[in-house]
């Protein structure tokens, strides 16, 4: 097995590559080692001394480092992580642990066609760009013209994170929605 890295736009973040699916719907984010639970395979990387956050996309897994720890340090643990749960057979997820199809936050009321349309283009323009940064936004909430997203993976914390929300993603709804006037991350 071959697993293949990159960096992301957010220096403490890596994206590991293992060849094959990770998840085959959804997002998966364990911000911390107590949420890990649900993943053997989260569980595994949270053994290795210095991680910090763990997500899964679809074919990557982002690892998310201390601000104390350098990646050569732990790149190796991380790698022998990876490759020795997939040797292993376990699921990525335990039953029960299947994550959200969308990961959008539920609206209902009178904006729900507008949120539709905000979930439409999140999903077709913002995440599959999103994703190749190792990374992830999901709706998290619409009031009053204000898109509240959610952050995860190396999007989480990344220093052009404000920048990409604010002149990609905010303009990019603004253009197509009339009624959207601000984007607003949110920590959840």
């Amino acid at each position: 097995m071959f697993i293949q890295t990159e960096s992301t736009p957010n220096p403490a973040t890596l994206k590991f590559l293992p060849g094959q699916t990770v998840l085959e719907t959804g997002t998966a984010d364990f911000p911390s080692a107590d949420s890990a639970g649900p993943s053997p395979l989260a569980s595994r990387i949270y053994g290795v001394n210095g991680v910090d956050g763990v997500f899964f996309g679809n074919d990557f897994v982002t690892v998310t480092k201390a601000d104390a720890v350098e990646w050569d340090h732990i790149k190796p643990a991380i790698l022998g992580a990876i490759m020795e749960h997939y040797q292993s057979g376990q699921p990525v997820m335990d039953d029960g642990g299947t994550p959200a199809s969308s990961g959008h936050a539920e609206h209902s009321g009178e904006d729900a066609e507008v949120v539709g349309q905000i979930k439409q283009l999140l999903d077709t323009r913002v995440r599959p760009a999103v994703a190749q940064d190792g990374g992830d936004i999901t709706f998290h909430g619409f009031e009053r013209g204000v898109v509240y997203l959610h952050m995860q993976g190396a999007c989480a914390g990344c220093p052009s994170s404000t920048l990409t929300l604010k002149m990609g993603i905010e303009n990019l709804l603004r253009h197509y929605i009339p009624e959207v006037t601000e984007v607003r991350p949110v920590a959840v």
